[in-house]
């Protein structure tokens, strides 16, 4: 079982120590990048940065359920990687479902609840099948959310929670003065969740990359330099010791 994982990872489990249990983020993101270059360092085909990259990410769900995060949203796979060769679409898509169906299992017996945002309704159907069985059959898990961000993009979910909040104007079902801050994150993917209290972004890259553009705008971020199939819980532990040590204010003052 999961609850024995720090155990199993002496490291870890004395960064992990350090961390406060009744501060953790409710919700860390992270853009799991750098997959490409781990590969392009070892001589090694792209693919295989990639299938490393998803053993990284069974860890980092692991440690996050241990802990007790609510929520875990992974930039998987965005918009604009359909503009990548179709040999890797094709390999990432493929990475997907057999994580999916590989790790069905054990991520339900550990109260794992798999969500996702984006439009599923474009990848391929294979892949939108897992995802469905994926999602019905851990819907009622009441541990972490493991939510995949697939075919997702910032301003795309913004443009079509737009369009959706346009709808009801011409319906007359509600007035453009009466649209609030609330009531756009209510028509987002992310309507049901907390906004990310810790953004992490592996591989050194100072951007956000169309990710969570509304969600995250008094996130904490958090970047490293280690490339994603290097991202272990140790790595995760001295963020979240971080994300810790910061002062939220929220745009406002300390309180004296």
């Amino acid at each position: 079982m999961w609850r024995r994982f720090w155990e199993k990872n002496e490291p870890a489990k004395n960064i992990v120590e350090q961390i406060d249990k009744n501060r953790l983020p409710r919700h860390i993101a992270i853009i799991m990048d750098g997959n490409g270059r781990w590969a392009q360092k070892r001589a090694l085909p792209r693919s295989l940065g990639h299938k490393a990259g998803v053993e990284a990410l069974r860890d980092i769900v692991k440690a996050c359920s241990n802990l007790g995060v609510g929520v875990l949203t992974v930039y998987a796979f965005s918009t604009e990687n359909w503009s990548r060769p179709r040999e890797e679409v094709n390999i990432l898509m493929s990475l997907l479902t057999d994580y999916l169906r590989r790790e069905l299992d054990e991520l339900h017996e550990n109260k794992v609840r798999v969500q996702m945002i984006g439009n599923r309704e474009q990848l391929p159907l294979e892949a939108q099948k897992e995802l469905e069985h994926s999602m019905e059959k851990t819907k009622q898990n009441e541990g972490l959310i493991l939510n995949l961000a697939l075919n997702y993009g910032g301003r795309a979910e913004i443009a079509s929670a737009v369009q959706r909040l346009c709808e009801k104007v011409v319906q007359g079902q509600i007035k453009p003065e009466e649209i609030s801050e609330a009531i756009i994150a209510d028509h987002l993917f992310t309507s049901d969740l907390p906004d990310p209290d810790l953004l992490i972004r592996t591989s050194g890259e100072l951007r956000i990359s169309n990710f969570l553009l509304w969600q995250i705008a008094y996130t904490e971020i958090v970047v490293t330099d280690c490339l994603w199939p290097d991202f272990n819980p140790e790595r995760l532990a001295e963020a979240i010791i971080d994300f810790q040590k910061r002062d939220r204010r929220f745009g406002g003052l300390n309180k004296q």
